[in-house]
């Protein structure tokens, strides 16, 4: 079995026990998945099967869509509303007020990791750490808010929606936005709506990847995660030069696609089928040379 199935991860489970679940059930240990999920958060967790999970780190769409809730005037350790919860205030802002403060939100921001992380720093994971009691310093990272909008607001619980790129952080941004609103804030809820490109009514349920028979639970193909690459297509000779390894003259390539491959930046990525089946055998880029060499293959 090979492709990706988009689970819906209910609250208590781990990204962990989803794949171990999925390994389970298709009896294969080849299993990963496409983005971590907190325990405590619920939606898409794109799960990856046999060859296709050389393909985790490389699906085109790598940002993520998230449906949170929050609450002000109140802390906690984890800065969600799981953790320790210290400093509560009777709060009220404006959703005027929240809007304005919003703005300095979206675009390219500087994040700090929060402490409750699986982040490694020194190859120890933050929140391995921060239940000894540990803090270390952490440097910001550059991330890209490309949508934040209000869904709910009452003063003082709301509901925000965020499109965001891969290594953001959610519950630093609530406790970040409730900072600058002059108090503080937790994260009360999440739902990622949208990871690797699949979205939330895409998925399946965890029960019904435990009691429905395998051909009733659907697996997309690898190359629904790839989709948006430069297609080109090998002749059969081509074919058989790629699979070793050798490099290819991109001038002599086809495409499928109006633009030729030697038209394509060198170090993009292409999706590299055989010209006599539908069947992908891979990923490939153009190096300075002008030549295709293979990066990922997906063929046994």
């Amino acid at each position: 079995m090979n492709g990706v199935i988009c689970v819906n991860k209910p609250q208590n489970f781990t990204s962990f026990d989803i794949t171990a679940i999925v390994r389970k059930k298709f009896g294969t240990k080849k299993v990963g998945h496409g983005g971590t999920l907190d325990p405590m958060a619920t939606g898409v967790l794109p799960v990856f099967i046999g060859n296709a999970t050389k393909a985790v780190d490389l699906v085109y769409d790598k940002s993520k869509s998230y449906r949170a809730g929050f609450r002000l005037g109140i802390s906690s350790d984890t800065l969600d509303i799981w953790g320790e919860l210290s400093e509560q205030q009777d709060v009220r802002v404006s959703r005027e007020q929240l809007e304005e403060i919003l703005e300095k939100f979206r675009g390219k921001i500087n994040q700090v990791p929060p402490m409750y992380s699986a982040l490694k720093i020194k190859g120890q994971k933050l929140c391995d750490l921060a239940r000894k009691g540990i803090e270390v310093e952490r440097k910001p990272r550059e991330i890209t808010i490309s949508r934040l909008e209000i869904a709910e607001f009452d003063g003082r619980d709301g509901v925000i929606e965020v499109d965001c790129s891969t290594g953001t952080y959610i519950r630093s941004l609530v406790d970040d936005i409730g900072k600058a609103l002059g108090t503080n804030a937790v994260m009360s809820s999440l739902v990622r709506t949208k990871s690797c490109g699949f979205k939330l009514l895409e998925c399946v349920s965890v029960e019904d990847i435990k009691n429905k028979p395998v051909d009733e639970i659907p697996v997309w193909s690898v190359e629904r995660a790839l989709s948006g690459y430069f297609p080109i297509v090998l002749d059969e000779v081509q074919k058989r030069l790629y699979l070793n390894g050798v490099r290819l003259d991109a001038g002599r390539l086809k495409s499928t696609n109006i633009y030729a491959p030697t038209n394509i930046p060198a170090g993009e990525l292409l999706l590299v089928y055989e010209e006599s089946s539908p069947c992908l055998l891979g990923l490939g880029k153009i190096n300075e040379q002008g030549e295709l060499v293979s990066v990922k293959q997906f063929q046994p």
